[in-house]
């Protein structure tokens, strides 16, 4: 146990944000460069090792939490980045993105706030990268075998990097024009900063795995071609048919999809564009979900400039403590104010969209809404509450219903999709397609970033065994039917 009072004597502390004013006329992470180094050895001494850490089984990757935290009290930075690597292949990616359902689960958190597991966590992987201690690690042989991996987010890169040092040949297929699907594309500057992606996917060259941009699977390469070409192969391509609004007025112009207006602002600081071809700038901007990528075009629509943010949710607005139903070790759907709200805009919760309204030129102006309430278990509207908002802009986050079926990439391999349209899989995360695997939010649904590292981390065991012939010594933190944590 790092500290045996720790628990008692130090309070919970965070990382410090950088002031609103400051941050929103930039794209920078949001939070005070190294304001955890002081206070981050303190935070970890919090851990109390318990008997029995919950914590363990809140996060699917089975991340080994007291541990880490005991090294990072002890300042042994490099047994900590050891022990946070050995269940996870990124931690810099869920230290600043994942929701924590680790914390949620952890036991201190029955009486006090739990431990900042989260902010531990990118501490040990920012001192791991800043001094040194993450290095290439290529296989010491080569098995022979190779592996297509189809799509490069969190999934896919995991996959793709665990069956490289197992020895196989790995060429991850990527159809956008860089690597790290949403992690490049769907995610923000301000929440991660694209420069994490890009150091590992060097490191992961330097391992040996070989990458192609700009190839659609289905489209530029046929099925039949990759598997010829392959021994086996990943479906990594993620949950990205988004949900849509069939709202009268919805072919409007300035309604857009979540991801086609966040990626434009990425792609400005790539330095493809000048200014996004969608711009929130002066605009009445309402943003219909009320998760995190609505959090993300929320934020995305402050740095440009818009008049108003309105964000729009058709649940009720959740509570401040953990319902009955939902007790420790649970995560709990609480109320959240992320970097993106305390930058500003109205949130406005039970309401539904009705239709959109134009002007004359074909452009949205205004979105008509009414407020629900759950009457016998269905959403049912309240008669004389309609009303109408400006609405320039609009963005929808509504989540996402299954892989994409348009580029053919289901049907050329034949795959069977399961009840809700996701790729159907074994145990072994197999598909009903031999040497064929799927990973990641393709066969789990739209999930959490560690579901799909844990996901990429597990099927690749199952393709590894394929190869071996019956035996793999990596790790499978998880089962396809595994969920979230319940009692």
């Amino acid at each position: 146990m790092a500290d045996p009072k720790g628990f008692l004597t130090t309070e919970r502390e965070g990382a410090q944000s950088r002031p609103v004013e400051e941050r929103v006329r930039d794209w920078s992470e949001v939070h005070v460069p190294g304001s955890l180094l002081p206070i981050v050895s303190e935070q970890a001494g919090r851990c109390m090792d318990c008997g029995i850490p919950f914590c363990h089984s809140g996060c699917p990757l089975g991340n080994l939490i007291p541990e880490w935290n005991d090294y990072a009290y002890r300042d042994d930075w490099s047994a900590a980045s050891e022990r946070l690597h050995a269940t996870n292949n990124f931690p810099e990616f869920t230290g600043r993105l994942c929701p924590a359902p680790c914390e949620s689960a952890c036991v201190l958190g029955i009486s006090q706030e739990p431990v900042t597991i989260k902010n531990v966590e990118v501490s040990i992987i920012d001192k791991a990268w800043s001094g040194g201690l993450v290095t290439p690690q290529p296989p010491e042989r080569l098995s022979g075998k190779t592996v297509a991996v189809i799509g490069s987010g969190p999934s896919g890169l995991a996959a793709a990097q665990q069956l490289t040092r197992a020895g196989h040949t790995v060429v991850v297929y990527e159809r956008a024009d860089r690597l790290g699907g949403l992690l490049r594309y769907g995610i923000p500057e301000f929440k991660m900063e694209k420069r994490h992606i890009n150091r590992r996917i060097e490191q992961m060259r330097a391992e040996g795995t070989k990458f192609r941009t700009g190839v659609e699977i289905g489209r530029d390469i046929d099925a039949a071609k990759l598997r010829k070409r392959h021994d086996a192969v990943v479906i990594a391509a993620g949950s990205t048919t988004a949900r849509e609004l069939p709202a009268p007025g919805r072919e409007l112009n300035g309604i857009h999809q979540a991801m086609e207006y966040l990626p434009l602002s990425n792609k400005v600081q790539e330095g493809d564009y000048v200014a996004p071809p969608i711009s929130a700038e002066g605009k009445h901007v309402v943003v219909i979900g009320g998760g995190d990528t609505g959090a993300d075009c929320v934020g995305t629509a402050h740095r440009q400039g818009a008049a108003s943010v309105t964000q729009l949710e058709i649940m009720p607005k959740p509570g401040e403590e953990r319902a009955p139903h939902q007790p420790w070790p649970t995560f709990p759907m609480l109320y959240k104010v992320t970097s993106a709200h305390e930058e500003g805009g109205e949130r406005v919760y039970s309401v539904n969209t009705t239709r959109f309204e134009g002007d004359e030129d074909g452009n949205v102006q205004w979105l008509h809404l009414v407020e629900v309430e759950m009457v016998e278990g269905k959403l049912t509207q309240k008669p004389g509450t309609e009303r109408r908002i400006p609405a320039q802009l609009v963005t929808l986050a509504m989540g996402f219903t299954g892989i994409d079926r348009e580029n053919g990439l289901v049907e050329q391999f034949g795959l069977d999709l399961d009840e809700r349209g996701n790729v159907a899989r074994d145990a072994e995360f197999a598909t009903n397609v031999p040497g064929v695997y799927v990973a990641g939010d393709a066969g789990r649904g739209q999930s959490l970033i560690v579901w799909a590292i844990a996901e990429g981390r597990s099927a690749a065991k199952g393709v590894d065994r394929h190869l071996a012939g019956g035996a793999s010594a990596l790790p499978a933190p998880i089962r396809p039917t595994d969920r979230a944590l319940t009692v």
